[in-house]
């Protein structure tokens, strides 16, 4: 559901101890990723994970949320309208 270079957010069906930590296997642009998490929250079936993995998966994450958000930045950029030049005269 959310990324970010300390967790992610994600709906489950299985169930998750709070504090429990998880090996995590998800795919992101760049591949297959696998990270251990711990569980920090958990309301119904959505669950928050904090990641506690190696800098090298981490380092994964962070250019992934990195070109995530310029990839959201860009077409936010697309979609606002452009405003109409105005003339004025002397």
């Amino acid at each position: 559901m959310d990324i970010s270079e300390s967790g992610i957010a994600a709906m489950l069906t299985l169930e998750a101890p709070v504090g429990g930590l998880v090996e995590l296997e998800f795919t992101l642009p760049s591949g297959p990723v696998a990270i251990h998490a711990i569980v920090r929250q958990k309301n119904a079936f959505r669950y928050g994970f904090e990641f506690v993995d190696s800098d090298s998966v981490n380092g994964v994450i962070r250019r992934t949320c990195r070109d995530l958000a310029l990839t959201k930045l860009c077409s936010a950029a697309f979609e606002t309208p452009l405003s109409e030049p105005s003339l004025s005269g002397p």
